[in-house]
Order: C-alpha cells, then structure tokens, then sequence
C-alpha cells in the first residue's frame, strides 16, 4: 500500500541546505556503491577487462569500478564533474598521496572535469567507455550522458566498446515501489526528478543519438541489501534520486517516507533486502 504523503515545505531562503553531500558522498561509497559490483563484474567479465585494456570511466564518481578494473591490470582514466566529494573519495582510494585536481599515478588517473580533459596525445585511444550510473529511472536523467558520450568517443579507437547502464524492468526491481515515494514528495516541484519506469530502449535511444552502434546487452541482479533499516534510507538517499523531495519538503520527513516505503523488505532479523535486475548495453565506435 502506497503510504500517505503529508508534505512539509522549506519555503524561508535561509533554511539550512537541503542535502549534505559530504555525508551523502560517504554514505554513497561505504553502503551503497557496492550494490552494483555484480554489474561491474558481469561487463568486465564478458569484455575480458585485463592488462590490455585503457579503460576511461565517465561519471567515476568514488571511483569503485575503477579500481575493479585496476586489480584486472587495466590502466584507468576516471572523469567526473560537480562532483567534487565524490572524487575526493575515488582519490582516496586511487590516488591516496595525491589531492591535485587532475592527478596521475602510474597507469591510474583522475580527471575533475569533462572527457575531453582525458585527452592525451602521447597516449594509446582508449580501448573501452563505460558510463555505469544507471538511467532509466528519472525522467530526463539521460540528457547529459549523449553529450558525455560524443564528446568521449573521440578519445577511444574505431570499434572500442562503449558501456551504456540503466534499471531494468520496474516489476523485476523492488526498489522502483521506494523510488515512486520520491515522485509524490517532490510533486510541488515536477518535471525536476520524477521517477518513470525504465523503458525497453532506454540505453539504444542514447547510444544512437551519440551515433554509436549497439552490439548485445545483459541483465545482471544486483540486490540491494542493508544491514537495518537506517543503512537502507541512507544508501538509498545517497543516490541523489530523492534530491527533489528532500528541497520539496525535509530530510527528515523524506527518511519518514521512505522507511515506511521499505517496510515490507525489512526481513526478521532486521536487514532490508530489495531484489533488482539492471541492464547494461555494449556499443561500439564506429
């Protein structure tokens, strides 16, 4: 049963900041990043991610699929813009003697800004892309990834795989129920972050608008399971796809919601477990 809604407004232009994104950062990296290493091991499984591969990751955020990809022997280039506490956090564990902006060590690099900072003229192309945050679920959440992708295939060789992710279909993700809370808190405030059920074509409509030829696709599980009902609210929230309820109404009648939302996940021994199905799509440069 969808609980009842009772919407709290911040209206006074000196109310606190509605998201901490230092504490949404460490939440992001310490709970719920982990939810997609299947994902990140299902792509570099089928793509034999190894030695051989220059792999540039866009959107890097904290940097987890980067570092996969590192223990493989791929040499990694990370890119991430507005994000600054989520890169501080991929350098920490990347980069750990270096704060710079743009920063190098070894075959391990991290770029605070957009793919063409990436370029390198005394390197090799990049043998593989990977855009992991997953679209599909935000209406408009996939306007900025076509720019992100024109502007990086320039940098990988003809035929380099591009990796494109989104949710699956929303009756095979239990979250998708969480994530309708977000749409009805943040109402006042449509069009800027209402949840949508992922579409079959979500991932090959990008991809063609950045003139990339698809190749296959997957599905991986990837559950989402928290060790209590706290760490479930907070790793769901670090997303951002509650941003918009939370500056519609509070933190904490957004927390409110969405534990109620959680409920029926919420196993005997108190951990939460939502089973989740994600989608991935390789491409290739033409």
């Amino acid at each position: 049963m969808t609980p009842t809604l009772v919407r709290q407004h911040r209206t006074h232009p000196d109310d606190p900041p509605a998201v901490d994104v230092g504490a949404r950062a460490r939440d992001w990296s310490e709970i719920q990043e982990r939810m997609l290493v299947p994902l990140y091991e299902a792509v570099y499984e089928r793509l034999e991610v190894g030695a051989g591969t220059r792999l540039l990751g866009l959107g890097c955020g904290s940097g987890l699929a980067l570092l996969m990809a590192a223990a493989r022997g791929a040499s990694v280039t990370g890119v991430d813009s507005g994000r600054p506490e989520l890169l501080a956090l991929a350098r920490e564990r990347l980069l750990p003697e270096s704060w710079d902006t743009r920063a190098r060590r070894g075959d391990t690099r991290l770029v605070d800004g957009h793919p063409q900072d990436a370029a390198d003229a005394e390197t090799p192309a990049y043998t593989l892309v990977t855009a992991f945050e997953p679209i599909g679920c935000l209406a408009g959440d996939s306007e900025g990834l076509g720019g992100l992708l024109r502007a990086a295939t320039p940098l990988a060789g003809h035929g380099a795989p591009v990796v494109l992710a989104g949710w699956g279909p929303p009756e095979r993700c239990a979250t998708s129920s969480v994530l309708r809370v977000a749409t009805e808190l943040a109402d006042p405030l449509r069009g800027t972050g209402g949840w949508r059920p992922a579409l079959r074509d979500d991932l090959e409509e990008v991809a063609g608008r950045a003139g990339l030829v698809p190749d296959g696709s997957g599905r991986v599980a990837c559950p989402f399971g928290y060790a209590d009902m706290d760490s479930a609210v907070r790793g769901l929230l670090s997303t951002g796809l509650f941003d918009a309820a939370i500056a519609a109404t509070d933190r904490s009648q957004v927390d409110k919601e969405v534990g109620e939302a959680l409920h029926p996940y919420r196993r005997r021994d108190g951990t939460v477990w939502m089973p989740n199905v994600f989608r991935y799509l390789i491409a290739r440069v033409p």
